[in-house]
């Protein structure tokens, strides 16, 4: 009974933990520059918004439907390991 709680509960931390590597590394205290890491790309990017706002949108939207997609794909596997939904 516990098993889609805790799936649920897992992918919410996993999208967590992603959001907060990339603030950190937004900040400038992640991955350093020649690594290629979101929060960096959305840094960079920053400086390009009024000429060129595909430069940080684009690793901003990536980032966003990753971790849509995990928060589904945790939601799904409980709906499928729930018992009250046997059929």
């Amino acid at each position: 009974n516990i098993a889609g709680p805790l799936i649920v509960t897992a992918t919410l931390h996993v999208s967590g933990m992603m959001m907060g590597i990339a603030g950190l590394s937004f900040l400038g205290l992640g991955v350093q520059v020649p690594e290629a890491e979101w929060g960096s790309m959305i840094s960079e990017g920053r400086y390009c918004l009024q000429n060129a706002p595909w430069v940080a949108l684009a690793p901003s939207a990536v980032m966003v439907s990753v971790m849509l997609v995990f928060n589904l794909f945790g939601d799904q596997v409980r709906d499928l390991l729930d018992p009250k939904n046997e059929k």
